[in-house]
Formats: C-alpha cells, sequence, structure tokens
C-alpha cells in the first residue's frame, strides 16, 4: 500500500492526474450543459422551466455526495494505513445514506409536485430515485480520490456526464415530456455507481482500525461537510424554483434558460478552485492565492458578461435558441450572476481551507435574503436583478470578511474541518 508521505511527494503524478481529472470534470461539465441545452430547445419554455426546477433541486440534494467524498477523500488521504476500515464504513454509511435520503424524497414528493407546478408526480419519483445512485457516487469518488486513484475517478466523472446527455436525448427525442427527460437523467446516474462499484470491488487485507473511523464520526463528519456546502447550492439554485413560483410558466421557462448561461458561467472557473485551493490551505499562501484565484474568477467573468453583451446572438445559440428571444438583451445580467457566483464559490472554499465555519452562516443569510427579495417578483427581469443584487451584496461582505480573517496566517491546527474541493 502506498503511503502518505510518498503519495504527497509523487508531485508528478499528482500533477498528472490533476490535469486528467480537469479534463474530464470539463467533459462532465460540457455534457451536463449539453443535456440542457437539448432540454431547452426539445421541451420549449413551459416544459424546461419544469425539468429546469428539477435539476436545481437535484443539485442541492447533491450535497449529501459532496458531504460523504469530502469526508472519505480527507480521512483517507491523511490516513492511508486506515484505508481498508474507511472504505468499508464510508461505503456501509454511503449506502444507508443514499437510501435514507431516497426514501425521504418518496416521502415529499406531492410536496415537489405541488412546489414545482409539475404536471404529474412521476418526474417527483424519478427525482428521488435518482438521489440514490448520485449519493452512493460521492462515497465512491471520495475513495478514489483520496487513495489518488486518479484513472478510475476520471471514469466515475466521465460517467456522470456522458450517459446523461446520451440517454437523457434520446429518453426526450422518444417523449418530449419533463417526466421522460427526469427518466434519463435517473438511468443516467447508475452508471457511474456502476463505474465506482468497477473501481472498488477488489477485495482488501483487514488493515489498521481505530475508533476514529467507525460509522458514527463518519456520519457525523459527512453531516457537517454536506451543511457547510448546503448553503451555496440553496443560494445558487433557489432562483429558478422561486421563478415556477411567482411568474407564469413560459416566463418562469425562459428564466431557467438565461440561467443555462449563469450555470456555464459559474462552472467555467472550477478548475481555479482545484488548483488553489492546497495555496489556500497553507497558512503563509492563503491571502496570496486567494487575490489571484479571485481575480482570475474575475477576468474570466468580464469576458464572459462582455462576450454576452457583444455577442448575444451567439450566446442565444447556447440558450436554447429562437424560443428565448425575450431574454436576449439580459443575456448579459445572467452571466454577471454567474460570475458573482463563481467568486462566492470561491470564496466558500476558501473558508473551508482555512478550517472556518463563521463565514458559512453568512452564505446562510443571503439565502434567506434571496427569499425575502424575490417572492414579489412579477417579471424575468425584476427577480434577475433581485437575485443579482443580493448576491452581489453577499460576495462584498464575504470578501471583507475572508481578507479580515486572513489578515494574520491561521495556525494549521486551529479547530474546523478541511474539505477537499473538485466535485460540483
Amino acid at each position: 500500500m502506498t503511503t502518505g508521505s510518498t503519495l504527497r511527494s509523487d508531485g508528478g503524478s499528482i500533477f498528472r492526474g490533476s490535469a486528467g481529472i480537469a479534463v474530464a470534470m470539463g467533459v462532465m461539465n460540457i455534457a451536463t450543459y449539453g443535456f440542457q441545452m437539448v432540454a431547452a430547445r426539445v421541451l420549449g419554455p413551459s416544459e424546461y422551466g419544469a425539468i429546469a426546477s428539477l435539476m436545481a433541486l437535484l443539485m442541492v440534494l447533491a450535497v449529501l455526495q459532496l458531504g460523504l467524498q469530502a469526508t472519505a477523500a480527507r480521512r483517507i488521504a491523511e490516513q492511508p494505513w486506515h484505508v481498508a476500515q474507511i472504505e468499508r464504513q464510508v461505503l456501509r454509511v454511503t449506502h444507508r445514506a443514499s437510501l435514507a435520503l431516497g426514501a425521504l424524497m418518496i416521502v415529499l414528493s406531492p410536496a415537489v409536485k405541488e412546489i414545482l407546478k409539475l404536471d404529474s408526480i412521476l418526474p417527483a419519483l424519478l427525482l428521488a430515485v435518482a438521489a440514490v445512485p448520485l449519493s452512493v457516487a460521492g462515497g465512491q469518488g471520495g475513495i478514489l480520490q483520496g487513495e489518488r486513484r486518479w484513472l478510475p475517478l476520471g471514469l466515475l466523472y466521465l460517467g456522470v456526464g456522458i450517459p446523461r446527455i446520451a440517454i437523457g436525448t434520446v429518453c426526450i427525442l422518444v417523449s418530449p415530456t419533463e417526466t421522460s427527460a427526469m427518466l434519463g437523467v435517473m438511468l443516467g446516474l447508475w452508471v457511474p455507481v456502476i463505474i465506482g462499484w468497477g473501481a472498488l470491488r477488489a477485495h482488501r487485507g483487514p488493515g489498521a482500525t481505530s475508533d476514529e473511523h467507525l460509522a458514527r464520526p463518519i456520519a457525523r463528519e459527512a453531516c457537517i461537510a454536506s451543511f457547510t456546502l448546503l448553503g451555496f447550492y440553496l443560494l445558487s439554485n433557489l432562483d429558478v424554483v422561486v421563478a415556477r413560483n411567482v411568474l407564469d410558466p413560459h416566463d418562469a421557462g425562459l428564466y431557467a434558460g438565461g440561467l443555462i448561461l449563469t450555470k456555464a458561467v459559474l462552472f467555467l472557473p472550477q478548475f481555479v478552485v482545484v488548483v488553489a485551493f492546497p495555496s489556500m490551505a497553507t497558512a503563509g499562501q492563503r491571502r496570496l492565492a486567494l487575490v489571484r484565484s479571485l481575480s482570475l474568477v474575475a477576468a474570466l467573468g468580464v469576458a464572459c458578461v462582455l462576450g454576452a453583451w457583444l455577442l448575444s446572438d451567439v450566446a442565444m445559440i447556447f440558450v436554447g435558441g429562437t424560443e428565448y428571444a425575450e431574454v436576449e438583451s439580459r443575456l448579459w445580467l445572467f452571466a454577471a450572476l454567474g460570475t458573482v457566483l463563481a467568486m462566492i464559490q470561491l470564496l466558500v472554499y476558501s473558508v473551508l481551507a482555512r478550517r472556518g465555519t463563521r463565514s458559512t452562516y453568512l452564505v446562510w443569510g443571503g439565502v434567506a435574503l434571496l427569499l425575502i427579495a424575490t417572492v414579489q417578483a412579477t417579471t424575468v427581469g425584476t427577480l434577475l436583478v433581485g437575485v443579482l443584487v443580493v448576491d452581489a451584496v453577499l460576495l462584498v461582505v464575504l470578501t471583507a470578511v475572508s481578507f479580515w480573517r486572513l489578515r494574520e496566517p491561521v495556525p494549521d491546527d486551529e479547530a474546523g474541518m478541511p474539505v477537499t474541493p473538485g466535485t460540483r
């Protein structure tokens, strides 16, 4: 078994592996984005508004996946001699948690139908089933990430994206409905689980054991990590749910179409988080790393905003075509929203890197303010401006607090839980 010191010293291997993971994540994001483009074009604004809200809710449910992955990766990377025990317990916790989440969403499916204004309960039930493989893949991915098994982890990421656009497109073309689209998403999510199972099926020896790596402390840590990330994912996805409730179906679909560009701009600089995170976790480098990474994300965002403004007709191709022409004049605002969210995401990971906790509550405060500021919106424009203003205020406050906290190096042994980035 490879020791932790060997893994850390093998910089070339890690670099090559990280490059491969970056490519795999890029393909995953492009494929996910491609599925949204296909759905927007084939379904039209009204039907696509429903599937967009379902996908937003699925992203919120993915915080369990991210929490499980972060927990598994951190523990294995720090104590690789306990890998056999950690793998067994993580998979045990993962399977139980994923089934519990699926069961909970089945119970809540009538409420999901009403809140998202779905035509039937079937898409909500398919969402509940989809939450199970989504969460299982998180635990599997965390084990692979902690062991630096970059090839199977990259294949797992590819398994998230490519089957979604392949299976999802077939389902939509066969039956252009929200139910069919959600069926394609659910079926596609089982592919990475199969890949993860294949990568982890080899038998391990018993290895060293510790009470620290029993199911209960692992579950507790996963809950803390999930709660930390839940705030951001609610912040970045609640507006499409609000749109389904305060706007008519056509306008809600237009807003959801504009958000395709927002999500593209949000996901574009994720590689910055992956590259900057180690420096943000090092006391002497945190401030400079945050300055440089924020600057890079902002520069990419400005380029996207200018592109959406000057080449709005080209941007419309990616949003969904002529059916969404009513939002063309506002595409630059949707790109600006994606830029603000990308910078907030980087700041959230900066908080996790320095093992902070208090700044997390600022994000949750932003979620509450977002709901208060948008429930009275009556048009696409007023909703978009309201969301953008709330997120911009949160960005300013988080930036100020982060640099205030980083005015002096923070000791590495300060209380807190480090979280491994690299997942969306």
